[in-house]
């Protein structure tokens, strides 16, 4: 296994960069997920760690050496891509195996690998099939065992759960958890969806327009983001943001003025804001309560979504780009044309700057959560 270490990385083709000033460290045996939109450079700066695209600048490490200059065959590392590239008329056992003979392994010793593997994978029934004969599901653990018989100090990983449905993706992202905890092994994993960042990472790197926005644990990210941009990305469904006005502060709250002229108390501290500045309020769906809670807003419902155990309510309000997205009870009786009474704890509040730079919450201690 090894860490992995970047210092100072960019990308560009000719004038047009794509990745600037990207300072990394991952842990060994870490599991690290790049999430951002689609053109942020999540999937180049993989490249780069892969060797399949050329640094610009700065250095890379894979453990203590160096390897700017090092072909992607002796990093040590194994990639899995979106597409599973496996050869048609070879059984899965063949494409599994067939690096290894390419490399003149006993053949014992390749067999004991490729089994070994596939009992990682609960394919081992699988082995005398063709691709053609497997479901989306079976054809990716085949080209993950096919990285795993590497042996490799570094797992890469391309979106490679794009291509499943839904319900195959949510089952996917558990035999991907359970890999990590069975094999121990550096694994460094690209992806859109940021539910799928949530829910396998240690650590998730946040990335935009090719910068590093802020990396730390899932709950750090969702619990203390750092920009309005990270804050509207991580959680689903997105996080509501209402335009505010600071009005004052103590210890442990500021109060804000709505464009309706609510006043809202953020459990946050924030030491250079002013009277008068212009302000960005954050409150995640999940955190809007028909409760009425001290902060209380009041919305026109616009559109409803009944999923059974939840119900998503969009309301107009003023000082929102977007209608507000509440998340209610799925017992929630509610229709467009109705106005709901809602309320939001302080402590569930997030506070941004003109800027979008965030001030930083309060946070209680929340035993069980």
């Amino acid at each position: 296994m090894a860490d992995v270490k970047l210092a100072g990385v960019g990308k560009s083709f000719g004038d047009v960069k794509i990745l600037q000033g990207v300072d990394l460290h991952i842990r060994d045996g870490e599991f690290v997920v790049f999430v951002g939109p689609s053109g942020c450079g999540k999937s180049t700066l993989l490249r780069l760690i892969a060797g399949l695209e050329d640094i610009t600048s700065g250095r890379m490490y894979i453990g203590d050496h160096l390897v700017n200059d090092v072909p992607p065959a002796e990093r040590g590392i194994a990639m899995v891509f979106q597409s599973y590239a496996l050869y048609p008329h070879m059984s899965l056992y063949d494409n599994m195996a067939f690096g290894l003979q390419l490399k003149k392994m006993p053949k014992d010793e390749v067999d004991r690998l490729v089994q070994h593997a596939a009992k990682i994978l609960g394919i081992e029934h699988l082995l005398d099939r063709k691709p053609k004969d497997l479901s989306g599901g079976q054809r990716q653990r085949v080209a993950i065992g096919r990285a795993i018989v590497r042996k490799p100090e570094v797992f890469l990983f391309d979106e490679p759960l794009s291509n499943l449905d839904t319900a195959l993706r949510v089952r996917m992202r558990y035999e991907f958890a359970k890999l990590h905890k069975d094999l121990k092994t550096t694994m460094i994993y690209v992806t859109h969806d940021q539910v799928e960042a949530m829910t396998l990472a240690d650590r998730i790197v946040v990335l935009s327009a090719g910068k590093i926005e802020q990396v730390g644990s899932p709950l750090d990210l969702y619990e203390q983001p750092d920009n309005l941009f990270v804050a509207g990305f991580i959680g689903s469904p997105g996080m509501n943001f209402i335009a505010a006005e600071f009005v004052s502060s103590n210890t442990s709250d500021v109060t804000v003025r709505l464009n309706d002229g609510a006043l809202v108390q953020c459990a946050v501290s924030a030491p250079t804001a002013k009277p008068g500045d212009k302000l960005t309020l954050g409150i995640r769906p999940e955190h809007m309560t028909r409760v009425p809670y001290a902060n209380r807003l009041t919305a026109k419902v616009t559109f409803v979504e009944s999923l059974g155990s939840v119900t998503y309510a969009y309301c107009a309000f003023p000082g929102v780009q977007e209608d507000l997205t509440c998340e209610l009870n799925g017992v929630v009786r509610v229709q467009a044309g109705d106005t709901l009474e809602l309320g939001v704890e302080p402590d569930r509040c997030y506070l941004f700057d003109a800027a979008g730079k965030a001030f930083k919450r309060n946070l209680p201690a929340r035993g069980g959560e």
